[in-house]
């Protein structure tokens, strides 16, 4: 069986879980969703150098004063650490395009058996645009994907191949979601790691992409 979770609780595993993972001293770009709540669980010990798609450096937690002219890449007012900077878009995009992140955080759509990434696009649904998430699937050297198991209508968002329109072929290299970890292996999908409350064979049964397990599977509290 896979416990059903609340929204608030399958968020805060999933954050939790890529918080432990993310070395210090590593800067990193956060989507928008999920991955905004990562910093929230990040250890005492680790500091991370966070940048936002529209140019700021070092971004601090939301901001108390709610300046708009002070915000992150989803419009949510952040605040500015000591040491920080605010660049253009020209620099922070040639900043993602450069290989200068070490580590992007995004949610998904759809992810797929080889590693490609759709988390921009409905068809015949309005969106703002693809934003610069293209851009930093391709330049980053880690990119995470941090998304739920299923969608709304529970269907399994990790499929064998993406049928909507990419932000990027081949690119992902980590996929949490409230269950598991899975981990891009030579292009491989590898199930490292599963929540102690899921059964395994369930996972595997409801998860239209081919996983392969891993030897040294562990089980862990997410």
């Amino acid at each position: 069986m896979l416990p059903e979770l609340s929204e608030e609780r399958a968020r805060e595993r999933i954050a939790k879980k890529i918080a432990s993972e993310l070395e210090d001293g590593a800067l990193v770009n956060l989507g928008i969703g999920i991955p905004q709540l990562v910093p929230d669980y990040v250890p005492q010990n680790i500091r991370l150098i966070l940048q936002t798609e529209n140019g700021v450096i070092n971004a601090g937690p939301t901001s108390e004063k709610k300046d708009l002219r002070i915000i992150d890449a989803g419009g949510v007012p952040v605040s500015v650490l000591p040491g920080g900077a605010f660049i253009s878009s020209e620099l922070s995009f040639a900043v993602m395009r450069g290989g200068h992140i070490d580590v992007t955080i995004l949610g998904a759509l759809e992810v797929d058996g080889e590693g490609s990434l759709a988390n921009w696009m409905i068809p015949q649904q309005r969106v703002p645009g693809m934003g610069g998430a293209m851009d930093i699937v391709a330049g980053a050297k880690r990119v995470y994907v941090a998304t739920r198991h299923f969608d709304k209508n529970g269907r399994c968002k990790l499929v064998r191949k993406c049928g909507l329109p990419l932000t990027g072929r081949g690119v992902v290299d980590v996929i949490v979601t409230e269950y598991c970890v899975i981990r891009n292996t030579y292009g491989r999908m590898v199930v490292t790691e599963i929540a102690n409350d899921a059964s395994l064979q369930t996972l595997l049964d409801k998860t239209e992409m081919r996983l392969d397990v891993s030897a040294e599977l562990k089980r862990s509290r997410f």
